[in-house]
This record gives C-alpha cells, sequence and structure tokens, in this order.
C-alpha cells in the first residue's frame, strides 16, 4: 500500500486546434497561433514556454496583455521561457531554472502521454509576496501530477511595478478599457481565457478548470473567485495560505497613484508631467525593478510599491463580495500550514478558518485542511509557510532528493490523490483515503496532516484560540 496512516479511515473557440501527434517523442500541437513541438519523458508529454499573450515590453509595458501575433513553422516548446522581472529573493524555498526577463508571459503544460478524452485541468498560480516567484521551479513541475491522470498548466505572470501600476496620465491615454493598474491580475485572466481558447488542443477540458495557488498566489485566486472579469473561466478553486480573502486593508486606485507617482520621483521624472508614461516606459527594466524583493519590499521611506488593489473592474472588494454572495460559487479546498506566517492566530491560519466559514455560509462546498506534516530531514517546530506545496504536486523527491524518506512519499501520495479527486469531481474523498468531511461552522470540521503523516479529520483543535484572537 501506497497510502500512508490508515488508521484514521474511520474518522471551441480555437475549433482549429488538434493534436497533431500524440506517442512522439516530439509531440506537436496546433493552438490558435501556429504549432508547438513539446517532448515525452517518463510517460508524459509536456510543452513549456509557450506565449499566452504579446511580450509586455515597450508600448505594451503597463497595458493589460495584448494578443500573440502568429508564428509560422513549429515553434520549439521544450524549455521553460523566462521567469518574469524581478530580484530573486535569497531563499531555497523555490529558486527559479530562469533568468528573470520583463518578457515573460508564457505557459507550460504537461499531460499523461497518450491520454485520450477530456483531462481535468489545473491551473498553478504561484506566490512570492507579488514580488517574487515564477513557473520555472522544479518543485512546481507538474509531471507527478499528470502521472494520476490530470493536465497540469503553469504560467508566469507580471510582477513587482511591473505587476501592479497607476498613473492619472495612464486613463488620457485610451489604451485600457478602464483596466487600469492591476496588469498581474490581468495577466491571470488573460492565462485563464488563453485555457478556454487552447486547451483541448492537448487534451484537457476547458469545462473543467480547477484554479490553485498559495501565498499571493492564494490571494489570488480569492481575487479571481470574487472578480466579474473572471466568471466562468473555472469550475474549482483551492487556495493554500491565501489569507481571510477580505480587502479591508488594501489600497485603492488614488494610494497606488500616490505610490507610482513617488516611483517617479524617485527618477526625477514629474508624475502631473504630460509625457511622464513615455518617460517610465523608457526607465530600463532593472530600474523598474528597482531592487525589489520580499526582503526589501518594506523597506523605510516613501513607498514606491503596491500590491494589486481595488479598482472596482479587475478586482472588487473581496470582503463584501463574500458577504454578499456575489462571486463565483465554485466547489472549494481553503488552509494553511500549521507554522504559517503570523502563527495560530495570524492571517494565514485564521484567514483560512474565516474564509472557509465566509464561503460555506452560503451554501458553497468547501473543505478545510490544515497542513502539520515536517519533511523526515527537517527539524522544525512546525510546517512552515510554503511546505506543504511540494506534497500537493507529489514532488517531495523533487523538493528533498536523497534525503526523501518513505513517510515523505506517502504524504504526497496521498494529499496529491485528494487534490485530483477534488479537480476531477468537486469532491477531495475517494477510494482508499480518509473521509475528509465538508466544512461548516456548526460542526468546524477540518483535515489535518499531521507531524506524524496521518490524515486525520476532527473539529478545529485551535478554534476557541483563534476566536478569541479576532
Amino acid at each position: 500500500m501506497k497510502r500512508f496512516a490508515c488508521s484514521i479511515a474511520l474518522i471551441a473557440a480555437a475549433a482549429m486546434p488538434v493534436l497533431v501527434q500524440a506517442q512522439t517523442a516530439q509531440p506537436v500541437v496546433t493552438i490558435e497561433n501556429g504549432a508547438l513541438r513539446g517532448k515525452i519523458e517518463n510517460g508524459v508529454e509536456s510543452w513549456k514556454g509557450i506565449p499566452f499573450a504579446a511580450p509586455p515590453v515597450g508600448r505594451f509595458r503597463w497595458r493589460a496583455p495584448q494578443p500573440m501575433a502568429d508564428w509560422q513553422g513549429v515553434r520549439d516548446a521544450t524549455a521553460y521561457a523566462s521567469d518574469c522581472m524581478q530580484l530573486p529573493f535569497p531563499s531555497d524555498a523555490a529558486p527559479l531554472g530562469t533568468t528573470p526577463a520583463e518578457d515573460c508571459l508564457y505557459a507550460n503544460v504537461w499531460k499523461p502521454a497518450g491520454a485520450t478524452g477530456k483531462l481535468p485541468v489545473v491551473v498553478w498560480i504561484y506566490g512570492g509576496g507579488f514580488v517574487n516567484g515564477g513557473a520555472s521551479p522544479p518543485t512546481y513541475a507538474g509531471a507527478n501530477m499528470a502521472k494520476k491522470g490530470v493536465l497540469f498548466f503553469s504560467f508566469n505572470y507580471r510582477l513587482g511595478r511591473f505587476g501592479t501600476f497607476a498613473m492619472p496620465q495612464m486613463k488620457d491615454e485610451n489604451l485600457y478599457d478602464g483596466r487600469l493598474g492591476n496588469f498581474g491580475t490581468m495577466d491571470q485572466i488573460a492565462a485563464l481565457k488563453w485555457v478556454q481558447r487552447n486547451i483541448a488542443a492537448f487534451g484537457g477540458d476547458p469545462d473543467n478548470v480547477t484554479i490553485i495557488g498559495e501565498s499571493a498566489g492564494g490571494m489570488s485566486v480569492h481575487q479571481l473567485v470574487t472578480s466579474p472579469r473572471a466568471r466562468g473561466l473555472f469550475q474549482k478553486a483551492v487556495i493554500l495560505s491565501g489569507g481571510a480573502g477580505r480587502s479591508d486593508d488594501a489600497p485603492h486606485t488614488a494610494d497606488v497613484e500616490a505610490i507610482s507617482a513617488n516611483f517617479a520621483r524617485a527618477h526625477g521624472i514629474d508624475p502631473q508631467a504630460a509625457d511622464a508614461m513615455d518617460k517610465l516606459r523608457a526607465l530600463s527594466a532593472d530600474d523598474v525593478t528597482g531592487g525589489l524583493n520580499l526582503a526589501t519590499m518594506s523597506a523605510p521611506g516613501p513607498k514606491t510599491f503596491s500590491r494589486p488593489f481595488v479598482d472596482g473592474t479587475v478586482s472588487v472588494d473581496m470582503g463584501a463580495a463574500y458577504d454578499s454572495g456575489e462571486f463565483a460559487q465554485v466547489p472549494m479546498l481553503i488552509g494553511a500550514t500549521s507554522a504559517d506566517i503570523g502563527g495560530r492566530t495570524g492571517y494565514m491560519v485564521a484567514g483560512a478558518r474565516q474564509a472557509s466559514g465566509a464561503i460555506a455560509d452560503h451554501g458553497v462546498p468547501v473543505w478545510e485542511y490544515r497542513f502539520s506534516y515536517v519533511a523526515g530531514s527537517l527539524d522544525w517546530d512546525g510546517a512552515y509557510h510554503a511546505s506543504d506545496i511540494p506534497y500537493f504536486f507529489d514532488n517531495a523527491a523533487i523538493k528533498y532528493g536523497d534525503a526523501t524518506t518513505a513517510t515523505d512519499r506517502a504524504v504526497g501520495d496521498t494529499i496529491s490523490d485528494y487534490l485530483v479527486n477534488f479537480v476531477k469531481t468537486g469532491d477531495p474523498n475517494g477510494a482508499g483515503l480518509p473521509q475528509w468531511p465538508r466544512y461548516a461552522r456548526d460542526t468546524d470540521l477540518l483535515m489535518d496532516f499531521t507531524r506524524a503523516g496521518e490524515a486525520v479529520a476532527g473539529p478545529d483543535p485551535w478554534a476557541a484560540e483563534i476566536d478569541a484572537a479576532q
């Protein structure tokens, strides 16, 4: 048995895209812009570095993602393209596999080799505080998920000042269709629309799409679930350490315009000048990045960077949407790690509890989890932020290499099985797995992936502590 600790068992748009070659060493698909050549390795077909929008450079800097031009011939799609522009964060949590660049709107696909029929689709949205991250880290690879019978799709979205920036002059450029400032979120929506138009070419089902994100990616999932612009682009959602899904302290357009003006002044540009946007677009990508990363984003002095903000068009007040029921009422998995940022009563752990309750109150199916498992090679006092990702994607052996234990593998096998079941059916439960009950405030049940490597369902043991702190 690969299962761990089962003692707890009681508890067309794009109608033209077609698969051209399914079982060759270099499978070719044709999508809306042209043909792509991928590869087959260990029973998985993959295509990487697929452009889903035009390069957001030059006149396209600080604009909504634009359509990609067609290409002639067969485009090589066997390697990741650049992650989005950033100053990499000195951490080994998920090191990038590419050199960042401003030309970065690329996606990746993994599917089981030779699969027929429509595959359920997983769309991965990485975290990194909206200033770091990318689709290329090995821990985020989708091959092992594909082996379990799903199509895995990942993509890049703009970060830092490339992803969030607003100036009053943008309104005068008449280029935006009311979509100003939240460019990274627009990239996410553009990627989901690309999936709708093209994923059938790879064998994916555009009517069975699950979005999953962690940290800033989890916050992004909250934004997408509540955004009118993303409605109908997915059928299920998974939020790992994505907070409470509230916009109580979120900036608004005027706040971001003031922050962006500070950035302009720092480069000797008059933010009131008619040609301010021309001068800002003339800055180098390194100048726009400006040393910004997770370690420096809260540096003292005038703020020159903003996270995504409430613009009323792309991103709305999430808390108001959840309270009113004006959101995509799709099945959801929501949770956090046991030693997540802020501790038991902090934004991640308490936030997952708050979000689960607010969404379940509308009768939406929600399953809450807490990830408490610590890899066998680590001497941690709890499961830290982002440590659940390798297990959800069955990539523990990629993360820990020769130090991977049998229990590490078993935990990954089980939690990824829950995820695959959810992706396929909208319910994480399935044969051979301990029952994971739906969340409701009156029963207050969640699934804990324990320090011992067991899946244990029961009432939240931290409920009273969390609720008392709110």
